[in-house]
């Protein structure tokens, strides 16, 4: 298990605030009057049974979907909207359930993408790449390198990612995610479809961006295990309401999580 000091536990400047958030479809509730933080330089876990609402928060908390009550606090700014890009420019990044990269490009490109938003020269330097633009772009290609290393991905820099197995298109996916140098990190079911080997190797990483990059985490992930070794702290959703909410050991002894999971009628 991920080891905690009374320090951690201590850390409780919060990052992130989602307060009384509800967010509907039709008359279909995705998401009813949740509440939760997310503290700096942690590693939060959002669980819950298929259908749970998780996927919908991480959308809201990335400005794909607006929610019809609550707000979030983002960096002690708060606001009941927020589109994608002001979340991006703001520091979150996202990798998806289903990877989302351009399989036609390599995975150096690809990474390469994560640095659009940190460009400062415009497009008429960058269609001519000479001078300054070209001082920045080496700039911004140095810093990919340093995460391909990071990622021990050098081997297939080059390759086109949709001839890439699975478990290294998700690392790729990562790679692009962890270019924007983001200040929280969205991980929806980053184990998925992966084997055991390719679900250690991903749990490694996301502990050491944890630590080594200092990167606040949120993940969504069905593993129980991944969850209580990774997660400071775990919410559980159900039916789109908030269930549970603290430490893995807490959480995973708690009668309604063991209830939502074995399928008990509500």
């Amino acid at each position: 298990m991920r080891p905690r000091s009374d320090a951690d536990a201590a850390a409780t400047d919060v990052l992130l605030s989602v307060e009384g958030v509800t967010l509907t479809f039709g008359g279909v509730t995705a998401i009813n009057d949740v509440s939760f933080d997310i503290r700096k330089g942690e590693i939060r876990a959002i669980i819950g049974p298929n259908g749970a609402g998780k996927t919908s928060m991480l959308n809201v908390i990335n400005g794909f979907y607006t929610p019809q009550r609550g707000r979030l606090t983002f960096k002690g700014e708060a606001r009941t909207k927020m589109r994608p890009y002001e979340a991006a420019r703001g520091g979150i990044a996202r990798t998806f359930q289903n990877v989302a990269l351009f399989k036609g490009m390599s995975a150096l490109d690809n990474i390469m993408t994560g640095r659009s938003l940190k460009m400062r020269r415009g497009l008429f330097w960058q269609l001519l790449r000479h001078g300054p633009a070209m001082t920045e772009e080496i700039g911004h290609r140095r810093k990919v390198e340093e995460i391909i290393d990071f990622l021990e991905i050098a081997h297939i820099r080059r390759v086109q990612v949709g001839r890439l197995p699975y478990g290294l298109q998700k690392r790729v996916e990562l790679g692009r995610a962890l270019a924007m140098e983001p200040d929280l990190l969205l991980l929806d079911e980053p184990m998925a479809g992966m084997n055991l080997e390719e679900k250690e190797d991903m749990s490694r990483f996301i502990i050491d961006v944890n630590q080594e990059f200092g990167t606040t985490i949120a993940l969504i992930e069905h593993d129980m295990g991944v969850v209580m070794d990774l997660s400071d702290r775990v919410v559980v959703l159900d039916y789109g309401r908030k269930i549970a909410d603290g430490t893995p050991d807490r959480v995973k002894n708690n009668q309604a999580v063991i209830d939502a999971y074995l399928g008990v009628a509500h």
